[in-house]
């Protein structure tokens, strides 16, 4: 049986996709739904690929100020549009197909990581913690590589990273869309199936293998599941760093649970909701003054200095 408060968001979710599309339509109708509605599901793919991977990265790492972007994700997407402009040129860089730059992006980002997952954990106890640190040292190199190449990078070609540095909605490629929908789709039941897992694994270590939980294999595979859900995500629209702390902490907040199959699909749907939400109030009421990112990376940054300042990190 469904929990009443994540009916209330399923509601509220299909209610705000409902204005989405349908505010101020005028004109060619057909067209304008078609476009809209390509939007309107990149939202909510992206949306619940963040909210999840959040919520499974603090369960794993038992900190609820800390999301995925530490380990260095959008740092290292960062130097892949940066290389692609560095290598080829504006030019060759926008002859490149939308897929061909999703492939790449996505690969990149999973193979790295894990690679770093592998190889950190294998060789120190598995130990999560450490291997945050390496994902923040790694964080920094890619951003300080990304730098050096963007001054050696002739300035009318300079655009074309500042683009990729904020999330865009404004042009989603379809068969994008399509790959990133059949992955959450994926990862999506292989959550369902192990949310019990999750509830275990969250009391720790010691307490998950004495209770016959294969701690450190499921560990691998949920970090495996973490770096799909933002490659894939971030690949697609680009980098949100803050969306996946704000969602998470209003997740907490309105289910007082542990229990991941409340917790889950909680953070799925706020997520959801903020970015459809916002993507509304920008482009019917503010006529795209401003971007939503920018506004979630203030909100979501606010935020994380008042959880630190009041000590949430649990």
């Amino acid at each position: 049986m469904f929990d009443k408060r994540l009916i209330v968001l399923f509601i509220c979710l299909a209610l705000a996709s409902g204005v989405f599309l349908t505010w101020g339509l005028t004109g060619r109708i057909w067209f304008i739904l078609e476009l809209r509605s390509v939007k309107l599901v990149a939202l909510i793919s992206v949306g619940i690929s963040i909210g999840l991977a959040t919520v499974l990265f603090q369960t794993l790492s038992g900190n609820r100020i800390l999301t995925p972007s530490i380990m260095g994700f959008d740092a290292l997407f960062l130097l892949v549009q940066t290389s692609f402009v560095f290598s080829l040129g504006g030019v060759g860089y926008a002859g490149l197909s939308d897929l061909t730059l999703f492939a790449a992006n996505t690969l990149v980002m999973v193979v790295a990581a894990v690679a770093l997952f592998g190889m950190i954990l294998r060789r120190s106890r598995k130990d999560i913690h450490l291997m945050i640190l390496v994902g923040v040292v790694f964080g920094l190199m890619f951003r300080a590589i990304s730098a050096f190449l963007q001054r050696m990078i002739n300035p009318s070609e300079f655009s074309y990273i500042q683009g990729a540095m904020f999330a865009q909605f404004s042009a989603i490629n379809g068969i994008e869309l399509i790959a990133s929908v059949v992955v959450l789709v994926m990862i999506g039941i292989w959550l369902a199936r192990r949310c019990a897992v999750l509830d275990v694994v969250a009391l720790g270590r010691d307490t998950a293998r004495g209770l016959g939980i294969n701690y450190d294999r499921f560990q691998f595979s949920t970090l495996c599941v973490i770096a799909a859900l933002v490659s894939v995500s971030t690949a697609l629209v680009g980098p949100i760093t803050f969306l996946g702390l704000l969602v998470s902490t209003l997740a907490h907040s309105l289910m007082k649970s542990h229990r991941h199959a409340l917790i889950l699909p909680a953070a799925a749907l706020i997520s959801a909701l903020v970015l459809v939400v916002g993507q509304t109030y920008f482009e019917r009421i503010m006529r795209l003054q401003s971007t939503l990112s920018v506004a979630i990376e203030f909100g979501g940054g606010l935020l994380f200095l008042i959880l630190l300042a009041r000590g949430k990190t649990l």
